[in-house]
């Protein structure tokens, strides 16, 4: 067994995670969370990126209401969606997160979001500036298509929200962004939120933490053995 060999056994895993995501998807957050205690429990290092999946992509920036959504566009009854969003809020909870519809009323545009995410990544904090978006989207129910409300974010989270404001009209981000949404059109998902694992292996559905753990724990034993393994 060759020295890099040795160090590479008794090092800590490692995968690479991309989630496939949009920032106003309900069930997003609920498997970033679970993905996330899972990867706490089995103890890995994760390199943990986001991939942009525009739901709405052609929505003006006033917004839809969530209610207009279900009852008109998808042709549910008022009972049939409120016991959606009261199954949706408990499941959440679970999750450790608190969707609030008395305050998230609307579906927003969120390609300004997404260039954000990616500014985010350039900079190593894109799980820092996921975590903001669902707190104040999904419980504080702000309008996360309008820029001054993104650089307020940027600001509270200790950012220069001046240094900031040129990612919006950067020619070079948006490609950057559209790039990454023409990858993921390749991978014709019909659900998110998915989850790329060392760039081969697609996991779609906000899933349990148990079944995030099954999976990526088999990854790990497979990436030990792989590295442990001594050629002849």
């Amino acid at each position: 067994m060759t020295t890099s060999t040795q160090n590479n056994a008794f090092s800590k895993p490692k995968l690479k995670i991309e989630m496939v995501h949009d920032a106003v998807c309900s069930w997003c957050p609920i498997g970033y969370s679970n993905i996330k205690t899972a990867i706490s429990r089995l103890d890995i290092d994760v390199d943990f990126h986001f991939l942009p999946f525009e739901l709405n992509p052609g929505l003006s920036e006033n917004g839809l209401l969530i209610s207009h959504y279900f009852v008109h566009k998808m042709g549910w009854s008022e009972s049939k969606l409120l016991s959606y969003q009261k199954s949706l809020v408990d499941t959440a909870l679970k999750a450790g997160i608190f969707i609030d519809f008395n305050k998230r009323r609307y579906y927003y545009n969120t390609h300004n979001a997404h260039l954000l995410m990616h500014w985010a990544e350039i900079h190593g904090q894109q799980s820092l500036v996921n975590e903001r978006l669902i707190q104040d989207y999904f419980t504080e129910g702000l309008d996360i298509s309008d820029v001054a409300v993104l650089l307020g974010i940027v600001e509270q989270l200790g950012f220069d929200a001046p240094d900031v404001k040129h990612l919006f009209e950067s020619g070079f981000i948006k490609q950057a962004v559209e790039d990454k949404i023409n990858r993921v059109a390749a991978l014709n998902l019909l659900s998110i939120p998915a989850f790329i694992i060392n760039e081969e292996t697609l996991i779609t559905g906000s899933n349990s933490v148990d079944y995030f753990m099954e999976v990526l724990g088999d990854m790990i034993k497979q990436q030990k053995q792989e590295t442990t393994t001594c050629p002849i």
